[in-house]
């Protein structure tokens, strides 16, 4: 075990939450263009036909676990490798931006002195239990020891690959950070933890910045009777030095262009690009690269990172395929387009 071999935590055995899939949470929102009053929805409806039995049969019938590589002989080049860690920057401008990439969907934000943790997952597996479900073939691209101070954490919905309880004990227990999320996902959460939860496109101030939840076509639940019961979606941070976002998990839809017309073209925006086959049952839910480069033009990012890929096997593509597939749509595209970056867990992005 890595957390055995090492004496900073680069992963952490998966918290038992197996109570999670049998959960019946009964919440009262007013009803809305997004919420049903029995649940939550995306503003776009799902393809018509049996899209669940569909999913359901693939789920019985797929090899879970295809990817192939020396995932040992990485692991041990990645500790070998000599990396810059993040510092603390009390004193930064806040026009002073940099984003380090952990791994899946969980990236380091650096604002001038303020740090963000999006989705932090350092789990070894996204399941309810140790040893069940996707598991992480490399470690997180920093050990959480050699985190600064965190002050906030962006959770932008439930599903275990992005919500993860192991993680966020051990952030509260050295930060107590407050966590902003969507409606009805503190039902999930320790109730020590500090919880601010927002509809779409509502914002909370945090010193000079302001923070706002933002619409995402996606889904939730953690288990068989809570789907849909709490809201997913992304984030924008937005400042006078630009604006920083977030997409979550999420399907192409028209939202990309509405966050660009209320916020402005993104200084930088993290987007998924992995989790697409197949296709036509992922599509809805799930972004493919085409998809990613398509929503980086909406959004006329200045620059965009790639998340969501390389670290957990949620879906049959290939470990490499989407930054190949990522890669391809931009040969297609003209010279002049605003970069889309692809970079190694552990690395820095200067924005």
């Amino acid at each position: 075990m890595l957390e055995q071999k090492f004496a900073k935590h680069y992963q952490l055995k998966t918290a038992d939450c197996v109570a999670h899939t049998w959960s019946k949470p009964k919440f009262h929102f007013i009803a809305t263009d997004h919420h049903t009053g029995e649940g939550f929805s995306n503003l776009l409806p799902p393809p018509e036909g049996s899209r669940r039995w569909n999913l359901f049969k693939w789920l019985m019938a797929r090899k879970s676990n295809t990817w192939t590589g020396d995932f040992q002989k990485e692991q041990h080049e990645f500790f070998a490798l000599k990396k810059a860690l993040p510092e603390e920057r009390p004193h930064a401008e806040l026009s002073d931006w940099q984003v380090w990439f952990v791994g899946h969907a969980s990236v380091l934000i650096q604002i001038g002195p303020y740090n963000f943790l999006t989705d932090p997952v350092w789990a070894e597996h996204v399941s309810p239990k140790q040893g069940r479900g996707p598991k992480r073939v490399i470690p997180a691209g920093i050990a959480l020891e050699d985190l600064p101070r965190i002050h906030a954490v962006l959770l932008s919905h439930n599903h275990y690959d992005h919500m993860d309880l192991a993680t966020l004990k051990w952030l509260h227990q050295k930060f107590a950070m407050p966590i902003y999320t969507g409606l009805g996902n503190h039902y999930y959460l320790p109730k020590e933890f500090h919880v601010i939860e927002m509809d779409w496109w509502q914002s909370a101030l945090m010193h000079n910045l302001k923070i706002v939840y933002t619409p995402a076509q996606h889904g939730s639940g953690r288990g068989l009777r809570d789907q849909n019961a709490a809201l997913w979606g992304g984030f924008s941070i937005v400042s006078e030095h630009g604006h920083c976002f977030f997409a979550g998990d999420t399907g192409y839809s028209p939202h990309f262009k509405e966050i660009q017309k209320r916020f402005g073209s993104p200084r930088i925006a993290l987007l998924p690009i992995g989790a697409y086959e197949p296709r036509e049952l992922m599509r809805y839910m799930h972004m493919n690269p085409q998809d990613a480069f398509q929503a980086h033009i909406d959004l006329q990012a200045r620059r965009s990172l790639a998340i969501h890929y390389r670290t957990f096997q949620l879906t049959d593509e290939e470990r490499d395929q989407p930054e190949k597939d990522l890669h391809d749509a931009m040969k297609n595209s003209s010279k002049l387009m605003n970069p889309f970056y692809c970079i190694r867990e552990g690395r820095r992005l200067i924005v």
